[in-house]
């Protein structure tokens, strides 16, 4: 992918691309993530790495979703290549595994360009970035914090956290996440110094003790990072439930490139 292409050429055009009206349920937003046909697709065009909205069809259903294939991949100096993908969705998984719904349904699959993460399309109600969100999201924002801590979001811009339909707070690119050294960035600095809700702490801890629980995550995340960033997650996962508090951050250090 040397040269930027900005639509996905395919041999057969769809006749009826437009997504569908009625909403989908999680099985049916899975299944079209997973076997839906990419029949159209335009390439986002900001981001350093290659980006396409897509349109995926299956069985009369239409819906658009975000597709990161590897190969568009830009290197990085402190991320491994070719690994921004399985980031992706060792995120989404992570969340899940956390009972937080705050991150679209994301798979990992083959797409025109090669393997890469589809991310189911999320639809911002106003405008799309984390300023515009009210007192009614501080909840589910308080959430995502601790899940940037957990997973050591190196790249919490505006707008990779924006209000949903319904009140839903979405969070989205995380492709630059579990690094094994401490590199958070972020511009979520509302809650520094303040105490975790207990109930959040709790969520943290009932999961943290059930090794059941735990093997599965370990499971699910052995084959998308690396054995050392793994162990990192799980030493920080430690560290919140020991001190309780969201960290008071750095601003030489913790602000995402280009907003400091």
């Amino acid at each position: 992918m040397r040269s930027r292409s900005r639509r996905i050429r395919l041999k057969d055009s769809a006749p009826e691309t437009k997504t569908s009206t009625t909403p989908l349920t999680r099985e049916q937003v899975d299944t079209l993530l997973c076997s839906g046909e990419v029949v159209d697709g335009t390439l986002v065009p900001w981001g350093s790495n290659y980006t396409y909205y897509v349109t995926l069809r299956h069985e009369g259903l239409v819906h658009r979703a975000v597709y990161k294939p590897r190969r568009g991949e830009a290197p990085l100096i402190d991320f491994p290549s070719g690994t921004l993908y399985l980031r992706e969705y060792a995120a989404y998984l992570t969340c899940g595994w956390l009972g937080w719904d705050l991150i679209p349904q994301t798979v990992v699959r083959d797409g025109p360009y090669g393997p890469g993460s589809f991310q189911v399309y999320a639809e911002a109600d106003g405008a799309p970035h984390v300023y515009a969100l009210g007192p009614t999201q501080a909840g589910q924002l308080r959430q995502l914090v601790v899940f940037d801590l957990l997973v050591n979001n190196a790249d919490r811009k505006p707008a990779h956290c924006f209000k949903g339909l319904g009140q839903q707070v979405w969070a989205i690119d995380h492709g630059l996440t579990f690094h094994a050294r401490p590199k958070l960035r972020t511009v979520i600095w509302d809650f520094c110094g303040e105490p975790i809700p207990e109930a959040i702490l709790a969520e943290l801890e009932e999961r943290r003790f059930d090794d059941e629980l735990v093997g599965t995550l370990n499971a699910q995340l052995r084959p998308l990072i690396s054995p050392r960033e793994l162990d990192a997650f799980w030493r920080r996962y430690d560290a919140i439930l020991e001190r309780r508090t969201y960290p008071n951050l750095d601003p030489r250090y913790n602000i995402p490139y280009g907003f400091a």
